[in-house]
């Protein structure tokens, strides 16, 4: 009976592995930022066999022995990272709030010498718009520190040399990809303009669609609606050649500090569920902003640190990247979660937030 009990045991956490696999197979569609075709779809592939490795090695033991609390931030964590790259919704604010002792514990990293960068998977704003709500909340973070997924989808529009093929972008989204869209010259339609559009589901009614239509990128939208997810299939399926471009996948997300809400991995599942294809992901955990600041800054990955609130994210995102990895737990991630045999995703650090990184009162600053 006792080898039956571990049996069923060992066969339920190798089940749960393989879930973890699918699910994020089914999003890994990453890229590099200055690449051929060719070169591209290498990228994907090795994003993939990375996390497949990972996952591998990690199912099989418990966390509790392997994910380290930062007790000693002088010692385990700030000696050896030059670079810190930052989520910003649960790590910074919560949806318009940030969290007590951020501006204080910038400051002290900045004192440090320590780089900072901003990278967030939420689409809605531009890095411009970005810039004004780190100034509305009182931090001092130049624009050149600051990096959306909006950002990210306009990037790899450029660099797949979309705008040399005449086509059009029709946007399920808000304004921050439309004014990453216009910085790089790529036409678009779509966004809050189709907000209020009801299609015409009389008996013969169809909505009519653009053909020159050759990308939909879908961001985070609050006015999601039956137009937009008929018009985006149209395009995905009868437009040849037609690309499926997600912003991110996350499940939730904060718009406001009180509760979680329904993020675009909703959205995102909308227009997938009705044709049947999968999406390029461009937002963490691709590797498209990490390729930027290694390439275009010089910077050295094995002294990056990524701290994110989000294990399938921002955690991925470091872990899959070569970098460093911390999880705070002022989001998303409960302890609990992070801690028990069912997750499979291993940051080399945890705390409560990054106030925690000056909790060791020897830290120098």
């Amino acid at each position: 009976q006792d080898e039956d009990v571990f049996s069923f045991k060992s066969n339920m956490r190798l089940a749960t592995a393989v879930a973890a696999y699918a699910l994020l197979a089914s999003s890994a569609r990453a890229f590099t930022p200055s690449c051929s075709p060719v070169s591209l779809a290498r990228r994907v592939s090795q994003f993939g066999q990375l996390s497949t490795r990972r996952m591998s090695s990690s199912a099989d033991t418990s966390l509790k022995a392997n994910v380290l609390k930062l007790t000693e931030p002088a010692k385990d964590l700030l000696p050896g990272i030059d670079v810190f790259i930052f989520d910003c919704d649960g790590v910074i604010w919560r949806g318009d709030s940030v969290i007590d002792g951020i501006p204080e514990t910038l400051e002290k990293l900045r004192k440090l010498g320590k780089k900072m960068y901003f990278v967030t998977n939420n689409s809605t704003k531009s890095r411009a718009g970005y810039k004004k709500k780190f100034d509305s909340l009182g931090l001092n973070v130049p624009a050149e520190e600051i990096f959306s997924s909006s950002f990210a989808a306009a990037a790899y529009l450029e660099q797949t040399n979309f705008k040399d093929k005449g086509k059009k972008v029709y946007v399920v989204g808000e304004v921050g990809i439309q004014e990453e869209l216009d910085l790089i010259g790529v036409p678009h339609f779509g966004g809050p303009e189709d907000g209020g559009k009801v299609p015409e589901m009389g008996p013969g009614c169809k909505v009519e669609h653009d053909h020159d239509v050759g990308a939909v990128v879908v961001g985070f939208d609050r006015n999601i609606n039956y137009y937009k997810i008929q018009y985006a299939q149209l395009c995905i399926n009868e437009n040849p050649g037609c690309e499926f471009i997600a912003t991110n996948t996350d499940a939730v997300t904060h718009l406001t500090d009180a509760q979680e809400w329904a993020g675009n991995g909703s959205m995102v599942g909308a227009i997938k569920g009705c044709t049947g294809v999968e999406p390029t992901v461009v937002g963490k955990p691709s590797p498209l902003m990490i390729d930027y600041l290694e390439q275009k800054l010089g910077l050295d990955k094995s002294r990056i640190c990524m701290v994110g609130d989000r294990l399938d994210t921002d955690i991925l995102f470091g872990t899959d990247n070569g970098l460093k990895s911390l999880l705070v737990l002022s989001g998303v991630t409960t302890e609990e979660k992070l801690l028990s045999l069912q997750n499979t995703i291993t940051p080399d650090f945890y705390a409560d937030s990054i106030v925690d990184f000056f909790i060791d009162s020897k830290v120098a600053v």
